[in-house]
């Protein structure tokens, strides 16, 4: 089995819509999202801390957070400074993995979308590991913080979404993506050295127990999907979002974006969970080793917004990445 495939012979006519789905590069065309009445008095009038408080608000509706986010990336996003936000992670003993006789079932509540066993199975089986404290970014790093980063590394590349490498003025405070794993980590090293603060990716471990906490919960906020939680396909924007826009979706620790929007890498490449099996799915077939891969993003299905969901970096835009930075020490 391979994550990515062509329609099987003598499949059923289901199984074939359901791997359409999966594949296709195109969401419905959409239209213009309804904002509320009062909306245009109340981006002239909040200033950047009120736009802040908007886009964060679950009781506004999507588009003003949108609308408030986009005037926010114009006027300059307090959120995107020199040095990001955390929160913190206590530590201890955890549960990372999914049961093994849950692997059936997940498979089946999202084989609509052309989900297949194997790429479940790579979440088992469950496994304690023991975490040290830590922080974790509260935000994915944004355009404007990885522009910062290319001006003082000239010979850093551009971010593939980035359309003839220019920067995005209009999204800063979107989340970077089209990155590789190695612009991570240098984005990490270099603002280590700028800031004398020791920062990195998290890893595979840590940002699923930012993500799904002592409860163990199947995504950020509960067990229930819910496609008003986080950017994701269902969700119908289809491109990525301002930080913090689904603050239904932030997770129990106070960080948002852990579904949906981009997925993120994480400071381990794939290796099956102790006493698991490795899974030579097409990421192995095309690209050999790779990075894991979390969270999901907006031109996925929900199923990668799965807080124990593996999965990395497959060519194509149906896979937009970048990443969020953790500290094993508190900031200063």
């Amino acid at each position: 089995m391979t994550d990515r495939s062509g329609p099987r012979a003598g499949s059923h006519r289901a199984d074939n819509r359901a791997e359409q789905a999966h594949h296709a590069e195109w969401a419905a065309l959409g239209g213009p999202l309804d904002s509320g009445p009062t909306l245009t008095t109340r981006l002239a009038t909040a200033g950047p801390t009120g736009l802040v408080a908007l886009v964060e608000d679950p009781a506004a509706t999507l588009a003003d957070r949108l609308a408030a986010g986009a005037v926010l990336a114009l006027l300059g996003d307090p959120r995107t400074g020199e040095r990001p936000a955390v929160r913190p992670v206590p530590g201890g003993p955890v549960e990372i993995g999914l049961p093994a006789d849950r692997v059936a079932a997940v498979t089946a509540a999202w084989a609509h979308v052309g989900v297949e066993e194997p790429w479940i199975a790579k979440e088992n089986p469950a496994h304690r590991v023991v975490l040290a404290d830590y922080w974790i970014g509260t935000y994915p790093v944004t355009n404007a913080e990885y522009r910062r980063y290319l001006a003082d590394t000239p010979d850093a590349p551009r971010p593939r979404t980035w359309y003839l490498g220019a920067y995005p003025w209009d999204r800063g405070n979107h989340p970077v993506a089209g990155v590789r794993p190695a612009d991570a980590d240098g984005y990490a090293g270099w603002l280590t050295r700028r800031t004398g603060h020791p920062w990195r990716l998290p890893t595979e471990a840590e940002w699923e127990h930012a993500a799904k906490g002592p409860a163990g919960t199947d995504f950020p906020w509960g067990d229930r999907f819910d496609p008003a939680a986080a950017n994701t396909r269902e969700t119908g924007v289809h491109t990525t979002t301002p930080v913090g826009a689904f603050p239904a979706g932030r997770s129990w620790c106070g960080a948002y974006d852990l579904a949906g929007n981009v997925e993120e890498y994480v400071a381990d490449d794939y290796r099956p969970y102790p006493g698991g099996h490795p899974v030579h799915d097409d990421l192995v077939a095309t690209i050999g080793r790779y990075r894991v891969a979390r969270g999901g993003s907006f031109a996925r299905h929900g199923d990668l917004a799965r807080t124990r969901r593996r999965h990395g970096g497959h060519p194509g835009p149906l896979y937009p990445i970048g990443f969020r930075l953790a500290s094993s020490e508190p900031p200063r």
